[in-house]
């Protein structure tokens, strides 16, 4: 009977823990300390605060007031029947500047024939156009973005998603459209009475 040949087994040795592994105390103490020293070498990079704000009471704001103007707001104002320039200044009791950007004329322009009276209000020459500088057409992004470099504006929109990130925003009073009342109201301007 001829001898069975057996096949050598590799890497049957004790296994040990090498001495730079992560489970054992004296490094868990070194990890430790590595990330408080980079730490504590962080430097915390605050947003810069306008200086016409007093807390969250914007100063810049005042007559004639500028108001930056969303797509739904001018698709919402057409079905209420509100006039933007007239309605703003009924709810404001001040001369307005409604201001549009490129962004949200293109998103007007993408909307298509269903939506051309809102764009021919758009185009009205009452309207001040605001030039974009940045990619894209994303107008919530672009209103966003202007709004934290210049706190000049009332946003005048219909979207609750844009009106959440708004919010977070210090010193920014929006505008909206009350359909009950078929009028504009603004939340957060300086010098409205408490309710």
């Amino acid at each position: 009977m001829p001898k069975a040949k057996t096949t050598r087994k590799f890497a049957q040795v004790k296994r040990m823990l090498s001495p730079r592994d992560a489970r054992l105390k004296d490094n868990k103490d070194k990890d430790a300390a590595a990330r408080d020293r980079r730490k504590a070498e962080e430097v915390n990079n605050l947003p810069q605060v306008a200086a016409s704000l007093f807390f969250k009471y914007n100063e810049a704001l005042g007559p004639p007031y500028h108001i930056l103007v969303d797509t739904n707001f001018i698709n919402f104002s057409i079905q209420n029947k509100l006039e933007i320039v007239k309605a703003s200044m009924d709810c404001l009791y001040a001369k307005c500047i409604p201001c549009i950007t490129d962004c949200v004329m293109a998103e007007l322009e993408k909307l298509g024939p269903k939506y051309r009276i809102a764009l021919t209000t758009a185009r009205d020459p009452r309207f001040k156009r605001l030039p974009c500088s940045h990619k894209g057409t994303y107008a919530d992004d672009c209103i966003v973005n202007r709004v934290m470099q210049h706190k000049i504006y009332i946003v005048a929109t219909c979207d609750r998603d844009l009106k959440k990130r708004i919010r977070r925003i210090p010193g920014i009073p929006i505008m909206s459209i009350v359909s009950s009342k078929r009028q504009y109201a603004v939340e957060r301007l300086p010098g409205e009475p408490l309710k």
